[in-house]
């Protein structure tokens, strides 16, 4: 069976379905609770709401409190990866070690899965992510800090919402606050 559950966050309803490995799919708000629920079903045709499971229930706190300006790890959500292609999944390995309110570059991920030339082919591994915001697709840039896509309801402007959530950098330039406490802001490692 796979589950669906939506839940309130302060972007709006979030949609999670699962199955007994782990969370298959995420779902950002749309433009109503129904879109998003529309949108699970869309991929999971057999999902019914349930009561989750107490991982996922950890994953949906999490979500919340991420989306409320926490620090949040979520890179221990269980995730059903059955059917990843191994680029995508070494993608997704990177991609969940990025900490809140810190960005890598499609160029920054491709070089640590060991695929130097492969920065579109890393956008494209982003682009199909079915975990949004649990796999932090939104906290991995083009060159030069530009924002690059994002696949989610809202486009770049929800990706600009959530860094802007969790005070991340998005450009390698300083700014007045580097390293001041007092922001919670670090300047990137290597910068």
């Amino acid at each position: 069976m796979t589950g669906l559950i939506l839940f309130d966050t302060a972007l709006g309803a979030v949609g999670l379905a699962w199955g007994e490995r782990g969370l298959v799919a995420v779902r950002l708000p749309a433009a109503t609770p129904a879109a998003t629920r529309a949108s699970l079903l869309a991929r999971h045709p057999d999902a019914v709401e349930a009561e989750p499971p107490p991982a996922i229930r950890a994953v949906i706190d999490g979500i919340v409190a991420l989306a409320s300006g926490e620090r949040v790890d979520l890179s221990a959500a269980p995730l059903d990866c059955d059917g990843l292609a191994d680029f995508q999944a070494r993608v997704t390995d990177v991609t969940l070690a990025i900490p809140a309110g810190e960005t890598l570059t499609y160029g920054e991920v491709a070089r640590r899965i060991g695929e130097p030339g492969a920065a579109q082919a890393v956008g494209r591994a982003l682009g199909a992510n079915p975990w949004p915001i649990v796999v932090p697709c939104h906290r991995v840039l083009a060159a030069s800090g530009k924002t690059g896509g994002f696949s989610a309801p809202g486009g770049v402007d929800t990706k600009l919402k959530l860094l802007s959530i969790e005070r991340a950098r998005t450009s390698p330039a300083p700014t007045l606050f580097d390293d001041d406490p007092a922001f919670g802001l670090r300047a990137r490692p290597g910068r």
